[in-house]
């Protein structure tokens, strides 16, 4: 329809079109992981920040986890170390831990914040350290080719419990929580943890309407490089045997199908690179990546 509209008649379609999203969405909790190319060109972070204030504005809850490899990688370099990954996690010594905490605790989340903050949001930053949010124990990997052992990538966190109520003060004061994915051990050791877990796990405990995965490809892509618009546990299952799903893209769909078995109502896989993708896919009838489906 708006293919032969113009002007103020574009305008006045899309947002009769957004009308019923944001009626059915008032009130609700939206769990956004921010990170790839929308985290590092400029004009997608602004689109990003506007997306995040119009969401919030128009009464729901945004909760934005974020991430920052290529700004860890980038300082690791600068001291002269090499980022190294198993299984599509970081392998944290406690050098690395240090800059880990410094970037994502520090750079990338008052970035973030002051993003938010320009736009016309209220974000307020934190990590999974502040006020005990993230509880963690040590990650240990089970080694594919050796079965029965167990892989060792240092101060890497699993999740044993995330409390809620510090996030739910922020949402009760309007603000917009900014979390960066650090945790905290039972004797007070820092964890790096994989945000895109994070992400998931805090859908899971704030019973999220919805849980966005921004990304540096279009979703979930089959064996020919075709996307997938929507996928079920049973395809990821064969897709992570025969190795069409790997790297990186192991914690990103492992969360977003624990989500979808967990109560969270839907789960998305989006691409980052695609201006205002977070509209896109929660304000209008276009999606721009895949759907979990959680059977």
């Amino acid at each position: 329809m708006t293919d032969r509209l113009s002007g103020p008649d574009v305008a006045a379609a899309v947002l009769a079109e957004a009308l019923p999203y944001i009626k059915r969405f008032h009130g609700k909790t939206i769990v956004v992981k921010y990170g790839g190319n929308a985290m590092t060109d400029e004009h997608l972070k602004q689109c990003f920040a506007r997306d995040v204030v119009l969401l919030s504005l128009v009464g729901m809850s945004v909760v934005v986890v974020h991430g920052g490899g290529p700004q860890i990688e980038h300082l690791l370099a600068r001291v002269g170390k090499t980022g190294e990954f198993i299984q599509g996690m970081r392998v944290t010594d406690a050098e690395t831990m240090e800059v880990v905490e410094m970037v994502l605790g520090g750079q990338v989340n008052k970035d973030v914040v002051n993003l938010i903050n320009q736009a016309g949001g209220r974000a307020v930053g934190l990590t999974g350290k502040d006020g005990g949010l993230i509880r963690a124990k040590k990650l240990l990997l089970d080694d594919r080719e050796h079965p029965g052992q167990q892989i060792d990538v240092g101060q890497v966190g699993d999740i044993t419990q995330i409390d809620p109520s510090v996030i739910a003060h922020l949402q009760n004061g309007a603000f917009i929580p900014v979390i960066a994915p650090v945790g905290v051990g039972p004797a007070g050791e820092t964890y790096n943890i994989n945000a895109d877990v994070v992400a998931g796990k805090i859908a899971e405990v704030l019973k999220a309407e919805k849980l966005v995965l921004l990304t540096n490809t279009p979703g979930v892509l089959d064996d020919k490089g075709e996307l997938l618009t929507g996928i079920t546990p049973r395809q990821i299952d064969d897709m992570i045997a025969d190795g069409t799903l790997s790297g990186g893209m192991l914690p990103k769909i492992s969360s977003a199908l624990d989500a979808a078995r967990n109560g969270v109502k839907s789960v998305h896989i989006i691409d980052g690179r695609v201006e205002h993708a977070l509209l896109l896919e929660i304000l209008t009838d276009h999606g721009v990546g895949t759907m979990i489906k959680s059977r």
